[in-house]
């Protein structure tokens, strides 16, 4: 009777944790819908007087606009991507493993699994990265998120605000996001700040419009600051190719930590999030290089193994077996374990 009690509890406060986990982003959508009706209605046709001014105001608003909600609705609904079965224990290696009570055979049984996998990373005692609660051997740069309950390829973060874990199935398009808030805030901002002037200097009538006008360039300014500083965070970890985990914890590979274990340089380094194919940059599909899995790591070890002289290295990541607690910044928060 009392075990059934806890498990109704728990499954009531599981379904709270997931109702509530999509406020933010409803509150982003009312900021936005509100945007929207403000800039168009009362600004664009309400304020603005010149109908020349009002139809290229009205047409670079909704280009912006539309990639906005396109990338927006990318990086929550694409989901992450997690590692695929040759990763995962099989059924006879799992019974081996659990039944085993020594922890150096345990150990020993990983590695001989993972001498299969194309897994270079380990944690920072040096054993194989593998997750107990996804029962498989990590591929590099996979963690496991303690929010979405599962094993993500190239975690980055888990981001409250898209209500989603930000990893290599849709980090480009968390990157375009970012890129075309900031283009939409500062648009906004810089369109709105010349009627914001004449409401302040009393030239425009004291109407309905000038509520929404005057919160409208307080609100942009406001979430461009904040945007810009987090874009301008994630371009630097591009331009390193590296994770926001990363940044935090160095990777360590066989050959012991190495902080710019996956830099490849510059240009390599952002193809490795947006394709080498410049046509799709700017564009919300899928472009990214390989399956997630796998990653080329610097020609520093090209001589010590032949997979990297093809540029199929493949390394990266941290201590996988501690516990991430939630941290946040400005938009993300880091939930990783």
């Amino acid at each position: 009777m009392r075990r059934g009690w806890k498990m109704a509890l728990s499954g009531g406060l599981r379904c709270c944790r997931r109702v509530l986990s999509w406020v933010p982003v409803l509150v982003i959508v009312l900021v936005v819908l509100w945007s929207y009706y403000a800039y168009v209605f009362e600004l664009c046709l309400v304020t603005v007087l010149s109908p020349a001014e009002k139809v290229v105001y009205l047409i670079l608003y909704h280009a912006i606009f539309v990639f906005f909600t396109w990338t927006y609705w990318k990086s929550i609904f694409t989901l992450p991507q997690q590692p695929n079965q040759k990763f995962h224990l099989s059924y006879t290696d799992k019974e081996r493993y659990e039944n085993e009570e020594r922890p150096e055979v345990q150990k020993q049984m990983l590695v001989d699994m993972a001498k299969k996998l194309p897994v270079y990373t380990r944690t920072g005692s040096g054993a194989v990265r593998f997750c107990d609660r996804c029962h498989l051997i990590k591929p590099d740069r996979c963690h496991h998120c303690s929010v979405c309950a599962m094993c993500v390829l190239k975690m980055d973060h888990h981001c409250p605000w898209v209500n989603n874990c930000i990893g290599f199935s849709n980090y480009k398009f968390f990157l375009q996001f970012l890129a075309y808030s900031v283009l939409y805030c500062l648009y906004i901002a810089t369109t709105v700040f010349s009627y914001f002037i004449k409401y302040w200097r009393g030239e425009l009538p004291s109407v309905r419009s000038k509520f929404h006008v005057l919160f409208l360039l307080f609100v942009a300014c406001m979430f461009f600051v904040s945007l810009v500083i987090l874009f301008g965070y994630h371009c630097w970890l591009v331009s390193r190719n590296k994770t926001t985990l990363e940044a935090f914890c160095t990777p360590v590979f066989t050959s012991g930590p190495e902080k710019n274990g996956f830099n490849l340089g510059f240009i390599k380094n952002i193809q490795q999030v947006f394709g080498d194919k410049k046509k799709f940059w700017l564009i919300p599909v899928g472009s990214s290089p390989g399956d997630g899995h796998s990653f080329p790591m610097r020609s520093r070890n090209e001589s010590q193994d032949p997979l990297l002289a093809n540029e199929e290295p493949w390394e990266d990541n941290e201590d996988d077996n501690r516990d991430y607690p939630e941290g946040s910044s400005s938009l993300a928060v880091e939930t990783e374990t």
